[in-house]
């Protein structure tokens, strides 16, 4: 398998000096993590917007796929506190959490399952291979320094590999533009929450740098709603630090290196209800590349390697052994990305990548007699090669294609493809066309813990889409509608053996005499179909308006099943998110959002409902000079009981007070 990945980088990479001599422009930076020169969002005109989290930065005119991007002033104007909140005002997105801050949550995009979405910190891939699902647990991402973030919808396997079936998370922190610069912000509130940021960067000869930080507090509430026995306040805190330094070493080259540190701590609740356990969770991520142009900015060259560390213990104190869950998992990825400028309106990007994953993880018994057993262990590696050619075939016409071949260990080998175009007209109209595959590579917990199954299958996806933009007014007033659909099979699930069974994998692997609970295996199929429609207003009369509302019909198609065409659990049907905002130019603003979530369903059955909810929030800033403000916002104002979870808690009505400074 790892000959047929050599032959395929071979045969993509074979042409790149004999084009990168004819090629009479630049090409973009091969780097997701790429800042543009100006944040284009602000401009009145939306088609200055820059994407970076189609791995190099593109103008959002030339992208095929669905794309939000979320800009410093828009993460500002929000002001949520956690990512997955801002996520969650976006097209085709919803969540469920497990309580308040810092509990378990899950986030979907187009109905995909949570462990299907890729996220990406400054370039580097996150998840974690020793929780079940190999995805990402949002809870303690936080906002913190993070200066634009981009929601990429729809399977994007092609360009970042397995996992991005339902779409890509893009986070970026921001490079300094002065020599010295800083921003903070400090906010306290409901529930004794506490809340400070702060960040400075600067231009020092060579070194750009920029380092940020941030501490969260907050009494919480119960996990467990208070209707089914919850009473206690579960508390979370968390402490991150984020940092880039970027070095000019000479004319076209530069090292630069990278790093997210986050230490959080939960209060959990235990089935029955309150419990005094409580969960800690250490995430890290390093960075360190080299970069390198040729033929005067033509080729463009990224030489990297990446590595995340994830650790998760379990604690109840009431207990004789107090530790109760322990987990490690590790990635480390080498890789090289180019950027090639074919000719005037055409460029490439193309990479290889090996990623090398393990794993631990062990329960052990809370009676002190009971020795700890050996923990779960596993790793694997895979090895992938892409390319991507955008074309500009005619005025405001950009052609996409795309292939990825990649290689695991364990599974053999998987080929996908994807095309587009995007085609922007003269008459303010952009039209959207898309097809595209995704895949997600059995997880080492699914494979070697003690339920694992070595002959899993990866899941598979291809979807399609299309959709129209339409601007008016120099793009002060734009709006615009989506279809997509998305078809996936291999989906694993968990399943469960009964007692006297004869079923051989109900026996523990290597050791037929055990039997155990149950194993994944390979069944499910599903199928998401729905529509996305988006408006906004720019600054008319003082006034910024925008909306979005997608219907999303993610269903089951299993064959057999007694949940044929039930829609999945935990994902409404229907949503809808509006925000309005006046505000006098360099004076005082005002502004509200609504979200609305239609009815979903706790299990796949449909037995348990989950009604159908509306939040409203408030805020409002008072400027005390160009670089310092005060402010203060309200969420869930009419204290609104929900929930995402059957049985779990959600915040109800909460103030925030603050003040912050951009210098």
């Amino acid at each position: 398998m790892k000959k047929t990945v050599l032959l395929a980088g071979i045969a993509l990479f074979a042409p790149v000096a004999a084009l990168a001599e004819i090629a009479p422009q630049e090409a973009p930076q091969p780097d997701a993590a790429a800042t543009p020169s100006s944040d284009a969002t602000d401009a009145a005109d939306p088609a200055t917007i820059v994407v970076s989290a189609n791995r190099s930065p593109i103008a959002i005119d030339r992208v095929a796929a669905s794309v939000t991007v979320l800009d410093k002033k828009t993460i500002d104007r929000m002001g949520d506190l956690g990512v997955s909140d801002l996520l969650l005002r976006t097209p085709g997105v919803s969540f469920s959490r497990n309580g308040g801050y810092g509990t378990a949550t899950s986030l979907r995009i187009r109905g995909a399952e949570s462990d299907q979405t890729v996220v990406v910190i400054d370039g580097v891939k996150l998840n974690d291979p020793s929780s079940t699902g190999g995805g990402y647990n949002f809870a303690n991402l936080l906002t913190g320094d993070a200066s634009r973030i981009e929601v990429l919808r729809g399977p994007q396997s092609t360009l970042w590999g397995s996992q991005a079936i339902g779409g890509v998370v893009n986070i970026v922190t921001p490079m300094p533009t002065k020599s010295l610069e800083g921003s903070f912000d400090a906010e306290a509130g409901s529930r004794r929450t506490a809340s400070g940021r702060a960040a400075v960067g600067g231009l020092t000869g060579p070194l750009a740098w920029r380092i940020g930080g941030q501490a969260f507090t907050t009494d919480g509430i119960s996990a467990i709603a208070p209707a089914f026995g919850g009473r206690e306040r579960d508390g979370y805190s968390n402490r991150s630090v984020t940092g880039r330094a970027v070095l000019t070493i000479a004319d076209g080259v530069s090292a630069d290196v990278r790093g997210y540190y986050s230490d959080g701590r939960v209060d959990i609740d235990g089935f029955s209800g309150d419990s005094a356990e409580y969960s800690l969770n250490k995430e890290f991520v390093g960075y360190a590349g080299l970069n390198v142009d040729l033929f005067g900015g033509r080729l463009r060259n990224r030489f990297a390697y990446g590595y995340t560390d994830t650790n998760r213990d379990n604690y109840n104190p009431t207990l004789p052994r107090a530790k109760t869950f322990d987990a490690a998992g590790h990635n480390k990825r080498l890789e090289y990305q180019g950027t090639l400028a074919v000719i005037s309106g055409v460029d490439a990007v193309f990479g290889i990548e090996n990623e090398r994953s393990n794993f631990r993880s062990v329960s052990p018994s809370s009676s002190l007699s009971v020795p700890i057993p050996a923990p779960s262990r596993g790793k694997a590696e895979l090895t992938g090669i892409y390319g991507q050619v955008n074309a500009e075939v005619y005025k405001g016409l950009t052609l996409t294609g795309g292939i990825r071949h990649d290689d695991h260990n364990r599974y053999g080998s998987k080929t996908l493809f994807s095309g587009g175009a995007a085609w922007a007209l003269p008459t303010g109209t952009v039209l959207r066309a898309n097809y595209s595959e995704g895949f997600k590579a059995p997880t080492l917990y699914q494979l070697f813990s003690e339920y694992g199954n070595t002959n899993l299958r990866p899941e598979q996806a291809k979807g399609w889409e299309a959709g129209a933009e339409q601007r008016l007014w120099d793009g002060k007033v734009s709006f615009g509608v989506t279809y997509f659909e998305r078809r996936s099979r291999d989906l694993i699930i968990y399943n469960g053996c009964s007692t006297g069974t004869t079923d051989p994998l109900c026996r523990a692997p290597g050791n037929p005499a055990v039997s155990r609970f149950g194993y994944y295996l390979n069944v499910s199929r599903a199928f998401a179909h729905g529509i996305e429609a988006t408006a906004a207003v720019k600054p008319i009369a003082r006034v910024t308006m925008d909306g979005n509302f997608s219907w999303t019909a993610s269903e089951d198609r299993s064959r057999g099943a007694a949940t044929y065409g039930f829609q999945l659990a935990r994902r409404p049907s229907h949503t809808a998110n509006g925000s309005i905002t006046y505000a006098i130019p360099d004076g005082p603003s005002l502004g509200a959002a609504i979200r609305w979530a239609g009815e979903s369903f706790d299990n796949a059955t449909h037995t348990t409902r989950l009604a159908p909810y509306t939040l409203v929030d408030l805020r409002g800033e008072i400027p005390l000079s160009k670089e310092y403000a005060v402010f203060a916002r309200v969420e869930n104002l009419f204290d609104e009981k929900y929930m995402t979870v059957y049985r779990y808690g959600t915040l109800g009505r909460s103030v925030y007070f603050g003040f912050k400074g951009r210098f």
